[in-house]
């Protein structure tokens, strides 16, 4: 069965030039020219992908991103933007919303189709249970679940991937170029800066006090070190 992809775009020429490359890839490709009925249609059948423009007649890409990251079935999904929005400050917002990667127009399909592969090869799930638990948080890698005091917590897909990955190498330091390489392989709009917006959000869900973390601590100079509670 094909992965199926939400694109929202109201260039006719684009979003039809898209919809060819992705087909011809063997994706299931919806298109949308206005964000009115994107998130009803994926509340019925969520896509493997969102390709989300940002600027749309009734509304605007990146809002459609805020409702989908608040959305508790639809929050690990990954999202790209493309978008002629090339600012780092366009950029570094987009990330800080949630998505997944930012392709800026004029862009080749050649290089659109890489992103997108990369970006569903990044959160493949693993075919084997993978549960880490301490105090009371648990992490399900297979179910891509994060769950605090015995409530599920809404993550993005990255957000999870990233609190996988350090939990999972308890007291070790690692800098954010490695975290970036680790996490986000090949995505190019992201910076070191991309880790530490989401370190702090990965502390507003899984810590106390953020501002005092117990378990993602900051190593001055050097990176992030996840600490794992000592079992007596």
């Amino acid at each position: 069965m094909s992965q199926t992809i939400f694109v929202l775009e109201d260039d006719t020429d684009i979003s039809r030039l898209v919809q060819h490359h992705l087909e011809a890839s063997g994706f299931g490709v919806r298109v949308f020219g206005t964000p009115a009925n994107l998130i009803p249609d994926a509340e019925r059948q969520a896509p493997s992908l969102f390709l989300l423009d940002i600027m749309v007649p009734g509304g605007d890409g990146l809002d459609v991103c805020r409702r989908l990251r608040s959305h508790s079935a639809l929050s690990t999904v990954p999202i790209i933007f493309m978008t002629a929005r090339a600012a780092e400050n366009d950029r570094i917002l987009g990330l800080e919303l949630g998505a997944d990667d930012y392709i800026t127009k004029p862009f080749s399909m050649r290089e659109l189709l890489a992103r997108v592969k990369a970006v569903l090869r990044r959160f493949e799930r693993p075919t084997t249970p993978s549960l880490i638990t301490f105090d009371e948080i648990a992490i399900d890698a297979s179910a891509m679940q994060l769950k605090v005091r015995g409530e599920l917590t809404t993550t993005t897909a990255t957000e999870f991937r990233l609190l996988d990955y350090l939990a999972r190498h308890p007291g070790r330091v690692f800098s954010r170029d490695h975290l970036l390489d680790a996490v986000w392989g090949d995505a190019r709009f992201v910076t070191p800066r991309s880790v530490d917006v989401y370190v702090r959000r990965i502390r507003e869900k899984i810590e106390t006090d953020p501002e005092n973390p117990r378990y993602l601590k900051t190593v001055r100079g050097a990176g992030y070190r996840f600490e794992m509670p000592k079992t007596v």
